[in-house]
């Protein structure tokens, strides 16, 4: 059995028996019922993940930013030059960029997973080095990677998610950078969801009305050129068609996550085309998912509302490096934290409300 499948083999759905728990437990925590609104369903979900109530606390948390470049930036989607990545990649090593401040305001350790960036890399703590190709071909012209490409790419996401968890993470954090993989992540999000490119692309790091007009053509044409949406595709050849070496890798990396039981906090419009991804090859995957904002990109908010999943924060952020999870963390964190030390009304002894009074 290959990794992925092995990994998929080992993710099982939510324990019932143990969000019953979680449920019950809140309803006799010293406040109004269903006070804590999203956080009491967080709080239930991942003492579900983990089998017990209350579930560990989410801490530490590690980041893993998956950095690669795009072919089709040759298209002209983004005035940003490519070699942006790579100098990106370097700030963050570097620890000058949002995700190292967001980062350290929580606790969390920052890893920059080299899967496909245009250049190489000087050493650095905190890189990981894990390249699979310079980058990934331009989508509009052929596959941006090959089957083979692909796996691989997923097979590092599950591999550095039990490498983190190895290390004592007991959260995991999505992070990205690759200039033009907006365009990417919005072929992505009409492949799996069906919606038109007009829809879900949108400005990325803040193009004119006249470069997005051209990049919804650039996805459209894309997307003709490989059949897609197609029923019933393979989502690994979905991947290999349009997606990016980081979409990949992320989805790996929730497919790892889950295997280990390990929550995931997802950032924006990447993480949402690669948790498509994940959920497409194993539905399950989802189940210690959290998003942890909205992104102001239009395919964010199509592909969380196909996921199912309800963003803790709407702060019209479009970012990406992981900074929307990050600030979202403490939220996570706090509704475990719900479980573990807010008294009953019993061990309070304080009264409860009076069961004839509605």
């Amino acid at each position: 059995m290959n990794l992925i499948d092995e990994t998929i083999a080992a993710i099982g759905p939510l324990d019932e028996a143990a969000m019953r728990d979680a449920r019950d437990h809140q309803a006799r925590l010293t406040k109004p019922p269903g006070s804590l609104g999203v956080l009491e369903e967080v709080s239930v979900r991942l003492a579900g993940l983990a089998g017990q109530c209350p579930p560990p606390l989410p801490e530490p948390a590690a980041v893993a930013v998956f950095a690669a470049d795009h072919g089709v930036h040759a298209q002209g989607v983004t005035p940003w030059p490519q070699e942006v990545t790579a100098q990106m990649v370097a700030n963050f090593l570097a620890g000058g960029a949002v995700v190292n401040a967001f980062a350290a305001q929580v606790g969390a350790g920052v890893s920059v997973v080299d899967v496909g960036v245009a250049a190489e890399l000087d050493d650095g703590p905190g890189l990981l080095r894990r390249k699979i190709a310079p980058g990934t071909a331009d989508m509009t012209a052929g596959p941006a990677m090959t089957g083979a490409q692909a796996r691989r790419a997923v097979e590092t996401g599950i591999e550095t998610a039990r490498e983190l968890a190895g290390h004592g993470a007991r959260c995991l954090i999505t992070g990205d950078m690759g200039i033009a993989n907006t365009t990417a992540s919005a072929a992505l999000i009409a492949a799996f969801t069906g919606l038109p490119p007009e829809r879900v692309t949108g400005r990325g790091t803040g193009i004119d009305d006249a470069t997005h007009a051209h990049k919804v053509e650039v996805v459209r044409a894309a997307l003709a050129r490989h059949g897609l949406p197609e029923r019933g595709r393979p989502p690994l050849e979905v991947l290999a068609a349009v997606g990016g070496l980081e979409h990949a890798a992320i989805a790996g990396f929730v497919l790892g996550a889950a295997a280990l039981r390990v929550p995931v906090v997802l950032d924006g419009v990447i993480a949402g085309a690669a948790a498509l991804a994940a959920a497409a090859l194993c539905p399950d995957a989802l189940a210690g998912c959290v998003a942890g904002h909205r992104s102001a990109e239009p395919g964010h908010a199509a592909a969380v509302e196909a996921l199912g999943l309800r963003p803790l924060v709407d702060l019209e952020l479009r970012l990406g490096e992981g900074t929307g999870a990050l600030l979202a963390l403490p939220l996570v964190q706090g509704a475990v934290r719900v479980l573990h030390e807010v008294a009953t009304f019993d061990s309070a002894g304080v009264s409860e409300k009076d069961a004839g009074q509605p």
